[in-house]
Order: structure tokens, then sequence, then C-alpha cells
């Protein structure tokens, strides 16, 4: 024999309540005036009979289908967008939304992107996150406006969109704050050569920290080279053994700060004891595996996934004003992870 489905009237009975209570209980009505224990007991009923809400009855009513779609670069590449992903999920689920996502490259153009979103369209998704690889300004998809969205580690170079980003301002002031309460008062810069946001704030965030302390910002040492391990090297080597090197380093990332680290040891200078270095980003991999294990600056990527998650379903379910006109993006902060490459300069 067939087994018939257990439908919200079955519940009812099993508990001894009304088919309303059990509704308000199931659908978490928070006005609704039900006690403690009549909702163990309602829930409890809908566990033994195996009854579940009927998602499609559900959809209808609310006109939503509890789907959200995340389009996102290189995920299988990059550890950032990993963890965006993951804080994007975590608050989807906590919310009783399910996450549809679609993996894009950070070199396609403007036809794919739109294809990409134009797919999670199709599949009638209450609204998108479009996540970035790196912080940047980017030219949203024209149709993405057709749902709320939310971008995420970008800003948009058209149309307001509401936004999340890192404060890459106040995570070099953390990472300077920390070089000069360690006693340094000869600290440089190695930066990256992109004309990015994160380029733009961090060179900021290190020069006012610096004049804010009594010190010349304008006239400390910066120097520019490619994000990556060689370019930390290049960049390391030009500052260090220049008039007046520095005592201390910050590095636009991580992977710069390894450059850094074999640029000072080929020069005999022992981190910590003869050179401090701070990082930004704090890849694992690199940050903790380096010897001594480098003290960097943290990117909120779980954070800004989950950030942007829960203000894409407010503004779904109405509890938040879809603000298209969002002036500014969000921020959010940049804490610093310490390890062991941070000492008081030699006197």
């Amino acid at each position: 024999m067939l087994r018939k489905n257990i439908g919200i009237k079955d519940v009812a009975l099993a508990a001894g309540v009304s088919v309303t209570t059990v509704s308000h209980v199931l659908n978490d009505v928070s006005y609704a005036r039900v006690s403690a224990e009549t909702r163990d007991k309602v829930r409890s009923a809908a566990t033994q009979l195996g009854y579940g809400p009927n998602r499609l009855a559900q959809a209808l009513r609310s006109r939503r289908t509890g789907m959200l779609g995340l389009v996102s670069e290189d995920i299988a590449t990059t550890p950032h967008a990993g963890r965006i992903l993951l804080g994007a999920d975590d608050a989807a689920r906590a919310r009783g939304y399910t996450l549809m996502v679609i993996n894009t490259s950070g070199t396609a153009g403007p036809a794919s992107r739109e294809a990409d979103v134009e797919a999670l369209l199709e599949r009638q998704v209450d609204g998108i996150l479009y996540a970035t690889m790196y912080h940047r300004t980017v030219d949203a998809p024209p149709n993405l406006g057709k749902v709320p969205a939310v971008l995420v580690d970008a800003v948009s170079a058209g149309e307001p969109i509401t936004s999340v980003v890192p404060d890459e301002y106040g995570g070099a002031s953390t990472a300077v704050e920390t070089l000069l309460a360690a006693g340094h008062l000869r600290v440089g810069f190695i930066n990256n050569t992109e004309d990015v946001p994160s380029t733009r704030g961090r060179l900021r965030g290190f020069r006012e920290t610096l004049n804010r302390a009594g010190l010349d910002g304008d006239a400390a040492p910066v120097r520019s080279a490619s994000s990556d391990a060689q370019g930390g090297y290049d960049a390391a080597r030009r500052i260090l053994q220049g008039d007046n090197p520095p005592s201390a380093l910050f590095c636009y990332n991580d992977r710069m700060a390894m450059g850094a680290y074999r640029a000072a040891a080929e020069l005999g200078l022992s981190i910590p004891s003869d050179l401090s270095v701070v990082g930004f980003d704090d890849q694992e991999l690199i940050a903790a595996n380096l010897h001594p294990g480098l003290t960097t600056v943290a990117l909120p990527h779980y954070e800004m996934g989950a950030w942007a998650a829960q203000r894409l379903i407010d503004t779904v379910e109405g509890t938040q004003l879809p603000d298209a006109a969002v002036p500014e993006p969000v921020l959010l902060d940049c804490p610093l992870v310490a390890r062991g490459s941070v000492a008081g300069p030699r006197i």
C-alpha cells in the first residue's frame, strides 16, 4: 500500500492542537502566542510523522522560491572565494534559503557575466550575490538589477548597488600601529602596482597613520611591484639596500611579505630581530608556514559573505529597504593576526 501523504491536519491531530497553531509553530510566526511546551509538542509530532512544509505552496503564497544566487570568480583556485561562499551559505541556511552558485572567471567578458546572471534569473532566484576575486570597481551586468542584489568585495562603477568591502585603510592603520607600538620609527611599505581600491586605501592608511604618530608619512620609503613573491622580493631589496633603510616593513599582501623574507635572508637580516614584517590577507598556507610565522592583517571574506547574504534576505523579505542608492559601501574590519614576525628594533 502507498503511504498516505502527511498533512498539517495530521500533525494538529497528533499534537492535540489546532491547524492554525501548527502553522504558526512550523512557520515561526513571531507574533503567535504559543507556549514553549506546545511548540515542542508540535515539532515532535511533525518529526514523528515525517511532515515537512510544502515548499512549492509556500513559494506560491509568498512569490519567493527560497533560492539565492551567487556569482563568484575562480572559486576552485582562490581561497578567498571559498571563504565568501562559506559565509554566504551559512547565513542563507540559517534563514531557510538555499544558495545556487555559478563559478565565473576573473577574465570573463561582459557577455559571459551577463549570461551567468541570466542563468540564475531563469531559475527564479529571489536575489543575487555578485562577488569578485579581489576588492575592485566593477561594471555590474545590467540584468543584475532585475532582482535584489549585493556586491561582495566590489563596488559598482555605474548604478549604485549595495556592497560590502574590507576596510583597507583601517587594516593598513592596524598594521602600521602594530609596528609603531613595537618601537619602530623607520617603517617602509611594499605596495602593489595595480590601480585598485586596496592599493590606494592601504597606501593612504600607511602614510596617514605615520603622520598621526608625528612621523613624516610622505617621506617614508615606498616601493611598488607586482603583488606576488617575486615583486615583494624585488621591492624589499630596493628598500633595504637604500640609504637609512627601515627597521620594519609593511607589505601589501602575504605573498609580497614572503618575497621580503627571502630578500632579508640574502642580505643577512634576521626576522624579527633585525627586521620586523607585517603582511595583509592572512593567507594561512603562507602566513602560518613562514619562519617565523607572519604577523598579518586578515581580510574578512567569510564575514563579507555572511553580511551580504543577510542583507540580501532582508531586502527580499521586505525588512530592509532595497536602497538601490547606497552611496558608500559597507566597510568590515580587518583584524590583526599576531604571529612571530614583529619585535622591537635594535638600538
